[in-house]
């Protein structure tokens, strides 16, 4: 263990094999940080933060703080917890949940770039990469190797799907389904192709996938009438999520241009 002399770690606090703490952070006497982490200079963790192995916090992020809830006591015991293998930038904060009992969650191997924030209660998958300055309002759900680019900002409640990316600078209050390219304001592009193919997605599924996407967004259909007709076909389980993911919608998915499905041969 390696901690700088400037800093403070309070009594309770436990820290496994191998973590190191930069000058000036604060560990809280409830934080709990597994082997091998690295908290840079200026970190603070209070409260309930749970964080597993191998994760890197950088200068100034700040980690369970309370929620931006005008109902949050003190009284409330809430909590975050953070997987492992994680990479938290310069300055990322995240807010502990708002109700007795509510956990913001964050998975494994993500990279959090300067600046982000995930407000409380938001449940944040694997392999993730939120870029610069990006904003996650309160209850925001993130999907498996999502990409949110600069600047974006997030609704709370709304639901972000597997292997989307997300233009920086946009905004949105209308959930995302899965493989999508998403742009502007609550508008989809077209699939995620070259995400598609990097995640080791085959032609024939990636084929199967644009025929999905056709009958949500170019059949004439509406949303209700488009998955009735999707329940005639049998598809694989990566194009069931994409239904089921809009089936489960309750802000309603965002709309989508009249842009090309996705650049390729295959597509």
């Amino acid at each position: 263990m390696k901690i700088h002399p400037t800093a403070i770690v309070e009594d309770g606090a436990q820290l496994a094999d191998e973590v190191e703490v930069g000058p000036y952070s604060l560990i809280g006497p409830e934080v709990v940080i597994g082997a091998g982490c690295k908290i840079q200079a200026h970190v603070v963790l209070t409260s309930r933060v749970t964080l597993g192995e191998n994760n890197f916090i950088g200068h100034g992020s700040i980690l369970g703080a309370a929620p931006q809830d005008l109902a949050h006591t003190d009284a409330i015991l809430s909590e975050v917890q953070i997987g492992s293998h994680n990479t938290l930038r310069e300055y990322v904060t995240i807010h502990r949940g708002a109700k007795n009992g509510g956990v913001t969650r964050l998975g494994d191997h993500n990279y959090l770039m300067n600046g982000c924030h995930l407000g409380h209660d938001c449940q944040v998958g694997n392999r993730i990469i939120i870029a610069n300055d990006c904003l996650l309002a309160g209850h925001v759900q993130v999907e498996d190797r999502a990409v949110l680019g600069g600047g974006a900002v997030f609704h709370q409640f709304l639901r972000l799907g597997a292997l989307i990316m997300v233009s920086g600078g946009t905004r949105f209050n209308k959930d995302i389904p899965p493989y999508t390219l998403a742009d502007d304001y609550n508008n989809l592009t077209g699939l995620n192709v070259i995400g598609l193919r990097r995640a080791g997605f085959s032609p024939e599924l990636r084929m199967e996938i644009k025929r999905a996407y056709r009958l949500v967004y170019r059949s004439g259909l509406n949303a209700r009438q488009a998955l009735a007709e999707a329940e005639k076909t049998k598809w694989s389980p990566e194009v069931e999520h994409f239904f089921e993911f809009i089936r489960q919608s309750k802000r309603g998915i965002c709309h989508a241009s009249n842009a090309k499905l996705g650049g390729g041969t295959d597509e």
